[in-house]
């Protein structure tokens, strides 16, 4: 069999035996390169080993030192997981002031992902911040999830129990949509786009609403849950059967949601937008009481005396409206009420006589403030905090920029 002539270089024979030398010296510059690692780790073995042998010999020679730097330690710890709980921007920034923690956005990531006495939504709202920093941390703090090889139900799991999604539209766009890169990364091939990752994320966090919230009357069929994913995969439908296995999945077994572990309710109150006392209209028994009230959190909370621990009662504002109204008895109302649900109970939660936890029997809240002018802010606080699901627009604009794609 003939062979095929090589190739000819345009070289000279001088200039090809000049470059193959070049080559030879590079080569043993790489090799040079790589003792000479070698030889910093051995070094920076040797001093790692000779400090952990003189700080053994302090030890030794004062236990009792050794023992207060990590009991000092772990108040300074103790103190910042409660600072972070109350306000996670002051929490971080004292942590690494006192060297408890670095300002390696890593690291950072890793602590709130171990999350050891911290509160959930306070990681979530630290999370959602808008702050190139915070969006790193957000990102790094993502990556701490092993996504590989999980289905995406597995995945929002696992997502979902390592922090509560906050109430602002802006900071869940943000971090799912971190979640979505991330998963698409540890699953390559499986949606042809994050968008798709992004939209059916948010699909099956409603999907779990709908099928578990005993509010909801109408749960969705099978059917339902793919018609609302047509065409999300960049113009074409995802695989019937993917969308089965997910949609089963929840149905089996709804999301858990994590309770805020940081043991510190202080916190809810700590940053209320908006506090006072008003003057509240008894369900069962009606007549007007004073109370100390905190608006915060989408909830509107009071208490008897201003120095109570825990309030007397909690009205969740979601699905709530706010109204002027007039009162014989008392001027200045206004009222919380479940808009076109007439009869219906607001599901809310109060103290009773022996301090046991009841459901209140509120059709709707009417509450007087001292001034017209006291009222009005109120009222406009008060619509400010209630919640509107953010999920349908969020679905909404991100549907329509991937119809725009095709």
């Amino acid at each position: 069999m003939d062979l095929c002539p090589a190739e000819s270089t345009g070289l000279t024979g001088a200039e090809e035996a000049e470059i193959e030398t070049i080559r030879k010296h590079r080569q043993e510059l790489l090799d040079d390169i790589e003792k000479l690692k070698e030889q910093i780790a051995e070094m920076v073995a040797e001093i790692e080993r000779f400090q952990r042998e003189e700080e053994k010999q302090v030890a030794d020679s004062n236990p009792g030192e050794q023992i207060s730097k990590q009991s000092e330690r772990d108040k300074i710890l103790s103190l910042g997981r409660k600072k972070f709980n109350m306000d996670p921007e002051k929490g971080i920034q004292y942590l690494i002031e006192h060297q408890v923690l670095s300002s390696d956005l890593q690291e950072i990531a890793r602590f709130l992902h171990k999350g050891e006495g911290l509160n959930k939504t306070a990681i979530g709202d630290y999370l959602g911040g808008r702050d190139p920093t915070n969006i790193q941390i957000l990102q790094a703090f993502v990556a701490c999830h092993q996504f590989a090889n999980l289905n995406l139900v597995q995945a929002l799991r696992q997502f979902l129990w390592s922090f509560r999604l906050p109430g602002e539209a802006q900071k869940i766009d943000r971090m799912m949509e971190a979640f979505a890169n991330w998963y698409c990364k540890c699953n390559p091939g499986v949606f042809q786009t994050t968008d798709t990752c992004y939209v059916l994320s948010f699909s099956i966090i409603m999907l779990n609403t709908s099928l578990h919230n005993p509010n909801v009357k109408d749960k969705p069929h099978f059917e339902r849950f793919v018609s609302i994913n047509r065409g999300i995969d960049n113009g074409g439908d995802l695989p019937e059967e993917l969308l089965k296995n997910l949609f089963e999945s929840i149905k089996n077994e709804p999301f858990s949601i994590p309770e805020d572990d940081g043991n510190d309710l202080t916190h809810t109150f700590f940053n209320p937008n908006r506090e006072g006392w008003l003057v509240k209209l008894g369900g069962r028994v009606k007549t007007w009481k004073r109370r100390w009230f905190i608006l915060t959190d989408n909830c509107l909370y009071y208490f008897e005396y201003t120095t109570d621990k825990e309030p007397r009662g909690i009205i969740p504002l979601e699905n709530l409206s706010v109204r002027k109204v007039d009162d014989p008895k008392k001027p200045n109302c206004f009222e919380l009420f479940i808009p076109n649900c007439k009869g219906q109970k607001i599901k809310a939660c109060k103290t009773d006589g022996d301090r046991k936890v009841v459901e209140g029997k509120h059709q709707s809240y009417k509450i007087s403030a001292a001034t017209p002018a006291e009222r009005d802010e109120w009222i406009e606080a008060i619509r400010t905090n209630i919640t509107q699901d953010p999920f349908y627009d969020l679905v909404s604009a991100r549907k329509k920029k991937i119809a725009s794609k095709n």
